[in-house]
């Protein structure tokens, strides 16, 4: 379902040079997150994101695109005017109307057909290809796209995304912190993918984020402590060509993740760490995806929240070594040339775990209490509608 429902295609076509193009992106979505436990609450998204816009390739190795994206959630009229970078909460007066909207603009480079350099809105979100601890794939319905710089490297024997998102700018005096996602996510090949002359590929991934906020020009800023964290993975992975017609591939993957809090106080953890494993099997049309998560001090900066040990409903709730294993079912279908659909279910164990509460008197003094919270299963389930097609309107 990633491909045809979470991911946007970054194939640059050498052959569209000097024509202009209207694009039509979209995807409709209803998914509800019932969320168990003292982890993270509940809470359902239904709506919709569409991305029109205008295309021309002036030269062979340069293509030029301008849009809008607009969000839009059923049931709510005013939108925060802010930068969303997951789905943000209602602090502000200054809002929009009926839409979330931003522009869109994007140059995409491409000296060679294994390199590509994309200036403005870059090729973000899921396309990234994060594991679920470091990345939420739901946030393609919550966040804004991605936005700065980002360097794309593909080869029969490694893959390479490096982005910078630059997410929060600031004027001189401003009150805010300037904010930024820098990323690597990488993929060494052992051999090739594509089962030419063999029936299993090896892989080793590897995938880093580091977040920042900060500045120095925003001297009115009322928080002004640099703030810098660190997720990190490193792993194995394994493709298995499988001899069946509608049973095709099965794939297993281990993860060690890392956290760090270099800079700042905001997480009562400096440093943790997680280990992650998955199986996925790849039928005619379904997916199979099992997998198990267990940490130790881990903070997942864009994760989803079952992955981290400390409580988003609760802050000042923290897990001890939480262990989570899930299940998840998928279909997706490829329903007309720019159209998809794709269904999922999944269900989410987080085990009994001990927890802390870490609370500061009237004195200022810190006071820990100890306590356990009882094993939890969250369900999420969702439908999705992804539509992306494209029509010449003049070749030059």
């Amino acid at each position: 379902m990633s491909q045809l429902i979470y991911t946007e295609d970054t194939t640059f076509s050498y052959t569209e040079v000097h024509e202009l193009k209207v694009r039509f992106r979209n995807m409709n979505f209803f998914r509800n997150n019932e969320y168990k436990g003292n982890l993270v609450k509940g809470y359902t998204l239904p709506g919709l994101w569409i991305l029109p816009s205008v295309s021309y390739q002036p030269l062979k190795t340069l293509k030029i695109e301008a849009g809008a994206y607009m969000l839009r959630y059923w049931g709510e009229n005013q939108y925060p005017n802010t930068h969303y970078t997951n789905l943000p909460g209602y602090e502000t007066d200054d809002t929009q109307s009926a839409f979330h909207a931003v522009p869109f603009f994007r140059i995409h480079y491409a000296p060679t057909p294994e390199i590509s350099l994309v200036l403005g809105n870059i090729y973000g979100r899921n396309n990234h290809g994060l594991i679920e601890p470091l990345y939420n794939k739901e946030m393609i319905m919550t966040s804004d796209p991605e936005a700065g710089v980002q360097l794309l490297w593909n080869t029969r024997r490694f893959n390479l995304d490096m982005w910078v998102n630059w997410e929060s700018f600031i004027f001189q005096g401003d009150k805010q912190q300037e904010e930024f996602t820098f990323g690597i996510s990488s993929r060494i090949k052992a051999n090739s993918p594509t089962f030419e002359n063999n029936k299993a590929h090896f892989y080793i991934p590897l995938q880093l984020i580091f977040k920042h906020q900060g500045g120095e020009i925003n001297t009115s800023a009322t928080v002004r402590n640099v703030k810098t964290w660190l997720n990190a993975a490193a792993g194995l992975g394994i493709d298995i060509k499988m001899p069946f017609r509608n049973f095709k591939k099965l794939n297993f993957e281990a993860h060690a993740a890392y956290y760090s809090q270099q800079k700042g106080n905001t997480f009562p953890f400096d440093k943790g760490y997680g280990i992650y494993g998955k199986a996925v099997g790849d039928f005619k049309n379904f997916r199979l995806h099992a997998g198990y998560w267990q940490c130790h001090n881990f903070v997942s900066l864009m994760g989803d929240s079952l992955f981290g040990a400390v409580s988003i409903s609760n802050k000042n709730l923290v897990y001890d070594k939480p262990k989570t294993a899930f299940l998840s079912l998928e279909y997706a279908h490829h329903i007309g040339k720019g159209f998809a659909i794709g269904i999922h279910a999944d269900a989410y164990n987080t085990f009994k775990s001990n927890t802390r509460s870490i609370n500061i008197d009237k004195d200022g003094n810190t006071i820990t209490t100890t306590s356990s919270v009882p094993n939890s299963i969250s369900f999420i389930a969702g439908i999705y509608l992804r539509t992306d097609f494209s029509f010449l309107i003049k070749r030059f």
